[in-house]
């Protein structure tokens, strides 16, 4: 018997042996994917020497519109455009009209839009705000919509940092929210590209005009050489050449504006046409930006007739 156990285990050793190199080889044993990470799991420290030119992030794909849901209204049209295009779905403000209540969110954006929800990262209107609080906002969104009643927040996508803001509360200078737009791109200065979005545009040729009240928001987003501001409320398609925050035309640090009030709500027309005014469509659709390390590409996608688009780098 001993001579037999002797012969097994010279005839298993071999393989005990491969197994011990394979296991050392995989830098850990416990069957977990290494340098990986998890939310229950440690996450294995990086290497002590890493790549100094790392592979470029890839391109993200951010798609939306503002003015969306009324019964009746084209709503239903623009999210089956959105059907077919992937990645992160933004709102403009004025999501469910007419008064933003939980029974327009549930029989107007629901049943478009709403197949989305999971994947949307909205922002408020005046509309959502006919209801006190905008508190069905923030209850159809939930955590999407960013700290319950505050209506701004930020995050990453991809190589960008992209904040949603809100239009309906204070902007001025001393105001929590432009105190708080500060530290967030204090916070986050590191970072090439950033793009913000709120419902009521600075600039905009439709019928309702400028938004004053919104300059300095504009204006830290400039400090800070931000690239892009996506804004609704005006019933229209409208892109802006980049300007500073009184107006003036700054191809160097300029932000580049548009204005997307066209996800389903009837449209408007362009009484006045305002400087830097690049392109205005009257027309229901949806933008589609493709946003890469350094660049972004903008695709308006009208439901009929011309759209737009272009290709523009990062400050």
């Amino acid at each position: 018997m001993k001579r037999s156990a002797s012969r097994g285990f010279h005839l298993r050793w071999p393989l005990l042996a491969a197994a011990l190199v394979a296991c050392l080889a995989s830098v850990q044993c416990s069957g977990g994917n290494a340098g990986t990470g998890s939310p229950t799991g440690p996450t294995l420290p990086g290497p002590s020497n890493p790549n100094p030119n790392p592979a470029p992030v890839g391109p993200e794909t951010f798609v939306g519109a503002g003015d969306i849901a009324i019964c009746g209204g084209n709503a239903d049209a623009t999210a089956r455009q959105i059907d077919g295009i992937g990645g992160t779905v933004f709102t403009l403000g004025d999501n469910a009209y007419s008064s933003g209540t939980r029974a327009d969110f549930q029989n107007c954006y629901e049943p478009t839009w709403g197949r989305f929800k999971f994947r949307t990262r909205p922002s408020p209107g005046n509309h959502d705000y006919a209801s006190p609080g905008a508190t069905p906002y923030f209850e159809y969104f939930g955590e999407n919509a960013g700290p319950f009643g505050q209506g701004y927040y930020s995050f990453d996508l991809g190589a960008w940092h992209v904040i949603s803001l809100n239009s309906n509360v204070g902007t001025d200078g001393g105001s929590p929210q432009a105190n708080w737009l500060r530290a967030d791109l204090r916070a986050n200065a590191n970072v090439r590209c950033t793009l913000a979005y709120w419902h009521h545009p600075l600039y905009s040729s439709g019928q309702n005009g400028n938004n004053d009240y919104m300059r300095e928001m504009y204006r830290i987003l400039y400090d800070a050489n931000a690239d892009l501001l996506l804004s609704g409320h005006d019933h229209t398609y409208e892109r802006f050449a980049p300007q500073d925050a009184d107006g003036r035309l700054d191809t160097a640090r300029g932000i580049r504006e548009f204005v997307v009030g066209t996800g389903g709500v009837p449209l408007y027309d362009f009484p006045t046409v305002k400087p830097n005014s690049e392109l205005r469509l009257k027309a229901h659709g949806v933008i589609r930006l493709t946003l890469s390390s350094d660049r972004y590409q903008w695709d308006f996608l009208a439901i009929s007739g011309a759209g737009d688009s272009g290709t523009q780098s990062c400050h």
